[in-house]
């Protein structure tokens, strides 16, 4: 019986870090503030430790979910290279 019931928690747990792991970011932001004060109010941490776990949980591993990694473009537009001053640009006057 206590075998069942230890394997019955792992999989719980597993089940829950499944559904956390590939929830949308949105829910997955709203969720984690919702259990960080959850435990704030229960008494569990202080403010400053709800704000951590809520900051904590809110974040994705990795690949997966594109809320994170930034890999995906740049933060700031790339510049494009400034043409030289010194170049020979062409022109209608040029070479008459």
């Amino acid at each position: 019986m206590t075998q069942q019931l230890i394997v019955g928690l792992i999989v719980a747990a597993a089940a829950l870090y499944a559904v956390w792991r590939w929830m949308p970011a949105g829910w997955r932001r709203g969720a984690a503030q919702k259990l960080a004060a959850g435990t704030h109010r229960a008494g569990w941490v202080d403010e400053v430790r709800a704000k951590e776990l809520a900051a904590s949980l809110a974040k994705t591993s990795g690949c997966g979910s594109c809320d994170s990694c930034g890999s995906c473009a740049p933060k700031t537009p790339l510049k494009q290279p400034e043409a030289d001053q010194g170049a020979i640009a062409p022109s209608s006057t040029h070479g008459r």
